[in-house]
């Protein structure tokens, strides 16, 4: 075989006969080139078997001196265990390759003594049909996918155990190998089953692709195969809530870059035995990245909030402006949630008005992803007809990083109001002509009480940068502001018993108070005004 050279030939022989499948061995060889891991299984048996005999005959040729009929394999400093000895007491010996006796039979192919299967059974056309059968149902829009898998814990610690016995035969021969020359399963596993996805979905594979297909690997005997590793490395497996075994892969890898070699060696078996049982594929799954919607909504309720009003688990109001604008978005992506955010937020008896309060929403695994301009134009028109009490414009799909746009130099942002006034005492428009000659008035805010249960006791400094009255009658007025984003209105007004100084009370020299509140403007440039 092109792939493997005279110094592989005695790993060849020793990994063949200990049941370590054909493209584990090209693994231990380092073999670089894709093309021979995706040939079949069982042409690969009969190729490595004619590699070793032809090279045996080139090497009676020549004189070398012939290998012996069997060879006992013991790595050094590790300790006899009971299993590995036979009645005599003498530690098992493992037969070679020969025309009588083979360790893998081309017509029964044994599970894999170091990938259990994942290389032989799972590389196969009905699994990856199945794999496509499972993708081709869950009805996602992709044009491109990545392919992950999750590999049972053990694997690491019986490609150790290969490893160790590799690296000790290679030692002989005045050659080294270290953990990272070995090519790593998970890649050779993609090398074979990526075209054949590929093939089957129509597709190509892309590592950038935002649509993911997994595979979930199991395996029975993970915790007895890890369990030594628990002993001789505690502190390495510390339990979690959302898991249910210790041994995870991150745990295990930890384990054994910390055990010692001889430590090793006296636990698990080298080579490692063949298993008990098969791999299994646990779950496949499918997984699309997150797509993002933005725009700008109104509120024009003064009994709707924002997000859903829920008080020690009890809904206060039936809906809210996320809610209302969600809703269409989950039903038309197919995704399985979402997430609301916006540029700053309003109280439940806050209306929004003007061009309305930037928002985005995130829409987690959706089936759907590619929809036209005019598309979302419809979806908007959607939303709008549903209810009277919030309308969206600009509805439009942006990026994640845009998203960072609406949140920037939030509180360096302007906002107007416009609120409706009240005074104990009675006053003429001359009382309140004056707040319009006020310009960049500096505030010093203490956490409001109302907010004081959700927002952290602290001064803020903030300023209001011009004022306008409209005056009522003798208890009326209206007052236009414009503001730093993140004042708080409604205590500037009523100063919230001192906690906000100056307010409209003290400006005044009497009680005052908020009747009304509206949001006329939030000046973010963003998203992109749109021809709606």
């Amino acid at each position: 075989m092109s792939s493997l050279t005279e110094k592989d030939r005695p790993i060849v022989q020793l990994l063949l006969n200990t049941g370590t499948c054909p493209r584990c061995i090209f693994r231990f060889c380092c073999v670089g080139s894709q093309t021979p891991y995706k040939r079949p299984c069982k042409d690969l048996i009969k190729e490595l078997k004619e590699f070793l005999k032809n090279n045996q005959e080139k090497e009676d040729t020549v004189g070398f001196e012939a290998h012996p009929p069997c060879k006992r394999i013991r790595l050094e400093n590790a300790e006899e265990r009971p299993d590995d000895l036979n009645q005599n007491g003498v530690l098992r010996q493992i037969p070679l390759v020969s025309e009588e006796n083979t360790a893998l039979e081309s017509s029964s192919i044994k599970v894999c003594n170091v990938c259990l299967g994942i290389l032989q059974e799972f590389c196969e056309m009905d699994f990856v049909k199945k794999v496509c059968q499972k993708v081709k149902s869950a009805d996602y829009q992709f044009t491109s996918f990545v392919f992950s898998v999750s590999l049972p814990p053990q694997l690491s610690v019986r490609e150790c155990a290969a490893w160790l016995l590799v690296k000790q035969e290679m030692g002989k021969l005045g050659l080294s190998l270290a953990k990272d020359d070995i090519v790593q399963l998970k890649e050779a596993y993609k090398w074979i089953i990526h075209p054949q996805l590929s093939e089957e979905l129509g597709v190509p594979a892309d590592g950038k692709s935002l649509f993911e297909v997994s595979v979930v690997f199991a395996h029975p005997e993970t915790d007895e195969e890890c369990h030594f590793l628990a002993v001789a490395c505690p502190d390495c497996f510390k339990p979690a809530k959302n898991k249910q075994s210790v041994f995870t892969r991150m745990a295990v890898i930890k384990a054994l870059e910390k055990i010692k070699e001889e430590d090793f060696c006296k636990h698990f078996p080298c080579p490692p035995n063949s298993p008990k049982n098969n791999c299994v594929a646990l779950d496949i799954q499918c997984n699309n990245g997150a797509v993002f919607v933005a725009g700008r909504y109104n509120k024009y309720s003064r009994n709707l909030p924002q997000t859903p009003w829920i008080i020690d688990g009890e809904r206060k109001l039936e809906s809210s402006v996320e809610e209302l604008i969600s809703e269409h978005l989950m039903a038309e992506f197919k995704a399985d949630s979402f997430n609301f955010s916006s540029s700053g937020r309003e109280d439940v008896d806050v209306r929004t008005l003007g061009n309305g309060r930037p928002f985005a929403i995130e829409l987690v695994n959706p089936r759907r992803i590619r929809f036209t301009a005019e598309e979302m134009k419809g979806l908007q028109q959607t939303i709008n007809n549903s209810s009277d009490k919030i309308q969206v414009r600009d509805l439009q799909l942006v990026t994640r990083e845009a998203i960072g746009h609406m949140k920037e130099g939030e509180e360096e942002k302007t906002k107007t109001y416009s609120a409706l006034v009240w005074t104990d005492k009675a006053i003429q428009k001359e009382d309140v002509a004056f707040l319009d000659d006020l310009k960049e008035l500096k505030l010093e805010q203490k956490t409001p009480l109302r907010v004081l249960h959700r927002r952290p006791l602290a001064v803020r400094h903030r300023i209001i940068h011009t004022m306008k009255s409209e005056y009522i009658d003798e208890h009326h007025f209206r007052l236009h502001l414009k503001t730093q984003a993140g004042t708080y209105i409604k205590e500037f007004v009523h100063g919230d018993f001192g906690r906000t100084k100056p307010n409209i009370g003290s400006l005044l020299n009497r009680t005052a108070d908020i009747l009304e509140l509206d949001v006329e403007s939030v000046d973010v440039d963003w998203p992109p005004t749109l021809d709606n």
